[in-house]
């Protein structure tokens, strides 16, 4: 889900501005890259077990942590439904 979310987010951008679309893609990419080193960095979710890291003030990546692993869940605009 994760993915289509992030696909939807940049393709609705690019349509207006490639270049801003590509840059927020790349941004979330590398944050996400990092949370294996820091998976408690970002506040806990509004769903338990989850936590959300707030990219720019319009996007969040919403993922769980375990010990072997993060997984990202969701990218969502912050105006949208949640959960």
């Amino acid at each position: 889900m994760a993915i289509a979310d992030l696909l939807a987010i940049i393709d609705y951008i690019s349509d207006d501005n490639p270049d801003a679309a590509q840059v927020l893609k790349d941004e979330i990419e590398h944050k996400t890259s990092l949370l294996p080193e820091r998976p408690q960095m970002y506040r806990a979710g509004r769903v338990d077990g989850t936590r959300e890291m707030v990219v720019r003030p319009n996007y969040i990546v919403v993922y769980a942590e375990s010990p072997e692993m993060v997984t990202i869940l969701r990218v969502l605009h912050a105006a949208q439904q949640w959960p």
